[in-house]
């Protein structure tokens, strides 16, 4: 595995050529998503200027990012991933965005634990399910607008946007648009949404954090088979040698 510089630059090229951006808004941000890769392949991202990187597991980014921070300063960690109550803690010590804010019990928990000296300066998107899928993270969009009012006037939670999924199988334009709007209507100036197989279509309906992994790093199923296959043909060897030399 390895970071793909070329596809890292035809994303930033794709941003400085875009005519979809209000010119009094900030430049969109790439996050590098990093879950399952190596820190030596995060340490070449860092090196090709990116500073913004993501992961969904609190345990994996502690072991991964806790020397990087120390030796680079520059670098930020957003947290994408569904996140438990009891990892709260734990996530504020190594992230400074955390994108998967998606109920009153985790928002609790975040205050909980907000007013540590060296949590400061954290950063909240209120996670929404557009697509109003069971099985998957995020408040659903009927209760979008009294839970992002709860989190930013009564908690005081510093949310600074919205994020969503769009269901896999779905056109993601009509979500991007209904996430847009709630955040236009909350007062939100940040829309986390695009990944890599649809983050061009998230620019242009106004994303200002895209989420990218398999364009940056190959695809983890892809590796992740790979492995497995060259694991099985090393068991067979070590399991047929012993007829082979006779």
């Amino acid at each position: 595995m390895s970071f793909n510089n070329a596809n890292y630059l035809k994303i930033l090229n794709f941003i400085k050529n875009s005519t979809h951006f209000p010119q009094n808004t900030a430049t969109p941000s790439i996050i590098a998503v990093t879950k399952t890769q190596p820190e030596s392949v995060v340490l070449e991202a860092i090196q090709a200027g990116i500073s913004a990187f993501g992961e969904n597991k609190v345990q994996e980014a502690l072991i991964k990012y806790r020397n990087i921070k120390v030796n680079h300063k520059q670098v930020k960690l957003h947290m994408i991933g569904p996140l438990q109550t009891n990892k709260v803690k734990k996530a504020l010590e190594i992230f400074d965005f955390i994108h998967s804010v998606d109920r009153e019990k985790l928002a609790m928990e975040i205050i909980k634990n907000i007013n540590f000296p060296f949590f400061s300066n954290k950063f909240f998107f209120v996670q929404i399910n557009t697509g109003k899928e069971k099985q998957k993270a995020g408040i659903n969009f009927d209760e979008a607008n009294d839970f992002i009012k709860y989190c930013v006037h009564d908690l005081k939670l510093n949310v600074i946007g919205l994020m969503c999924i769009p269901p896999y199988n779905d056109n993601p334009t009509p979500h991007f648009i209904i996430l847009k709007k709630l955040a236009l209507q909350n007062q939100l100036r940040h829309l986390s949404m695009g990944m890599s197989n649809d983050y061009k279509i998230a620019l242009k309906n106004g994303a200002t954090f895209i989420r990218i992994g398999s364009q940056l790093f190959g695809n983890r199923q892809l590796a992740k088979w790979k492995s497995t296959y060259l694991l099985l043909i090393i068991l067979r060897m070590i399991i047929l040698r012993p007829f082979l030399c006779q």
